[in-house]
Order: C-alpha cells, then structure tokens, then sequence
C-alpha cells in the first residue's frame, strides 16, 4: 500500500470520515476493518515502508492463520465445500472423495494454500475425475529425504523410526500421522509408547 494511501486510510480510521472524490464535504462512516496480509509488517515498520501508526491502529486483533500444509484436517472439510459450491456453479455432478483421495490432497504441499486447493477442485469438475495424477505431477522435481538408519535394526525398529519421523513432519499431528502411515492412533500411540527397543513385542 502506497504511504499516501495509508495516510487516508489512518485518517478514516481516526476521524471516522472521508471525502469522496469530487465532493467537498467530509462523509461520516462507520465501518470496520479486516484487513489480511502475507509480509511482516513489523519489519516493514522497521524498515520504514509502513506506518507505525497505522499499524498499531489496524492490529486491535491478530490471527495468525497457519499454511494449508500445516492443517491437514481441514484440507478434506475445504475440498468438499469448494466441490459443492462449484459444482452448483458449473452445474456439474460433484465428485466423491474417499478416505485414499484425501490421503493424496494431505501429501501435497499447497504452497497456493487454499486459492491453489480451490483451482484444484475446479480443475478436477471440469474434467470429470480427482486430477489428483497432476497435482502430484506439477510439482517441482526435488530431492526426497531418504531415511537412515543401522543395517542391523529389525523391520520392527525400521516401522518404529519412519513412525516417529512421519509424526515430527507432520508436527506431533498423531491422528494426521496415523492416517498417512495407514494405522490407528491407537497403534501409533502404542508404539510411540513402547520405543524402539520394545517394537517387537508390539
């Protein structure tokens, strides 16, 4: 936002009045302002591209509101929203979405967050199926982490290590961590419980 914008926009916010463009009498307003952004406006204080004052005007209640990737519950919830209300729009059959689809949409990272899970949907209507093979496919070639561990650990141990990594990718999310492994949070807490050294006996 420009500085000569915030400078109107404080004075709104201060005065509770503006003036329309051609008009030269001040209009009284009353409104109330939700206003989002994805930079660090404390450092843009810092860095003087935005004003102190309008800062600490807007900020009366902050919600700091977490990448679609690190709310994995919400990914089907949102998914079935987009698919009913688009599929009205594009007068269109919504389309199922089973317990393995949704394992697919959890794996991918949605770095569009929400915007970029709604054109997925839209996609998938338009073309009759879960575009799910291209969504895997668009994303960038990278790396993956292989896991390490000693040659000598049973395929108990092994279980109980790619448990513990996949529950720390995904923030200690147990119910998340269970339905990617393929268990119940019952038998992930379990071997969480017993550690490695017990697996066997789980």
């Amino acid at each position: 936002m420009p500085f000569s914008l915030q400078v109107k926009l404080l004075r709104v916010l201060e005065e509770g009045t503006l003036r329309p463009v051609g008009s030269d009498r001040e209009v009284p307003v009353d409104v109330r302002i939700v206003a989002s952004t994805q930079h660090d406006l404390v450092e843009l204080v810092r860095e003087r591209q935005f004003r102190e004052d309008l800062y600490f005007r807007l900020n009366v209640a902050q919600v700091n509101l977490p990448p679609l990737r690190d709310r994995l519950d919400d990914i089907a919830t949102l998914a079935r929203h987009f698919m009913g209300v688009l599929s009205a729009k594009l007068g269109v059959e919504p389309l199922g979405l089973d317990s393995r689809a949704v394992a697919r949409l959890q794996e991918h990272p949605w770095r569009g967050n929400v915007r970029e899970l709604k054109n997925f949907v839209e996609r998938s209507l338009m073309l009759g199926a879960l575009a799910t093979d291209q969504l895997m496919a668009s994303e960038p070639d990278a790396p993956r982490p292989v896991a390490e561990y000693p040659l000598d650990w049973t395929l108990e141990e092994v279980k109980e290590h790619h448990m513990a990594r996949v529950l720390k990718a995904l923030g200690g999310n147990k119910s998340a961590a269970a339905r990617r492994l393929g268990v119940s949070r019952k038998t992930l807490e379990r071997r969480m419980q017993l550690g490695p050294g017990n697996a066997e006996s789980a």
